[in-house]
């Protein structure tokens, strides 16, 4: 794309869309807020800077808006298929804030939707560009064969719209913020999650889970072990990252990094900076439109974190019991 500055229309303008409206406006050089879309129009959009964007009620009059070059979508994940394949039809890139959709019958047919319209299409895992994440994945050689990846991430209650569970299917904190942890086990290790098997307090769509205890196997024969959780104190983000000559400790909450080998002996430690991942992700996908590259999240990476999610919840309505991906679509 050889414009001066990439027209963007913005799909949804909640807490975490206005951060995305606010970099989009003061942050972004190569980039013009053109366009929002939210339920209330009437709202208006409360960024600086922000008073002259067109605002719609429905998302088609936004992707059909000629000054609309890319399309950035922060909705709950139950209207992310419609807006994908109304897109696709326009010819417009995306960029979709993680989880890709609810279900992966629908991750999988908005991928297939865009490879089919040559339409670009990334995944807002966000964390990946945490800079203590991006840290860990650095030091993967100094570890060797990866053999098991320990994750811990709560997050604290917040107080939400009465149907906010409605937007993620009913489903709860795996859908929610553990789909985090299960992009950075493909992220990090470089293999295929193959093996699920998952408990949770709760059983969607009775009622979304709050907690959840995930275990994974990959290809590679890297055990996972994943503590997911919506928890009254403060949050917590932090990882063992253990191989055959050594671990990787972190904690991304705090800003800590810490290698040791394997005879226990500590090889490094570090503090990263903070870091400002949503900025970063609108940044990657933005320089990807300019220069026409591939997205450094696609929309297949989305996808695989969505499968890998709704294995866990068949797992658990199963009891607990073992499920094998690649999972077969339904008919």
């Amino acid at each position: 794309m050889s414009k001066e500055r990439i027209g963007v229309g913005l799909i949804g303008v909640g807490r975490h869309g206005a951060r995305y409206a606010q970099h989009l406006v003061q942050n972004l050089p190569m980039a013009s807020l053109r366009a929002v879309c939210r339920r209330h129009p009437e709202q208006g959009v409360h960024v600086p800077g922000a008073e002259s964007v067109t605002v719609y009620g429905d998302a088609r009059s936004l992707i059909a808006d000629p000054a609309v070059d890319v399309v950035v979508v922060v909705t709950p994940p139950i209207y992310t298929a419609e807006i994908c394949g109304l897109a696709a039809q326009a010819r417009k890139p995306l960029l979709i804030e993680k989880p890709l959709a609810a279900t992966a019958t629908d991750a999988r047919t908005m991928v297939a939707l865009t490879r089919e319209a040559e339409v670009p299409l990334m995944t807002a895992q966000t964390l990946r560009f945490d800079h203590t994440i991006q840290h860990m994945k650095k030091l993967q050689p100094s570890i060797g064969r990866s053999q098991q990846l320990d994750f811990v991430f709560h997050i604290e209650i917040r107080k939400t719209a009465p149907d906010h569970a409605d937007g993620y299917g009913k489903r709860g904190a795996i859908l929610e913020i553990g789909v985090h942890m299960l992009d950075l086990v493909r992220f990090l290790t470089g293999e295929e999650v193959q093996e699920v098997r998952c408990t949770m307090d709760r059983h969607p769509p009775s009622a979304p889970e709050m907690r959840a205890s995930v275990h994974l196997t990959t290809t590679g024969g890297t055990a996972c072990r994943i503590d997911i959780a919506r928890v009254l104190e403060s949050r917590a983000g932090r990882a063992i990252w253990i191989g055959s000559q050594g671990r990787v400790e972190a904690d991304w909450m705090h800003r800590r990094i810490r290698g040791v080998d394997d005879t226990g002996v500590e090889t490094m430690s570090a503090d990263p900076p903070p870091s400002q991942t949503v900025l970063q992700t609108l940044m990657a996908f933005l320089q990807a439109v300019i220069n026409n590259s591939p997205m450094p999240i696609t929309g297949e990476d989305g996808c695989r974190a969505v499968e890998i999610a709704e294995a866990c919840y068949c797992s658990a309505e199963a009891g607990g019991v073992s499920i094998t991906l690649p999972l077969q679509p339904q008919p």
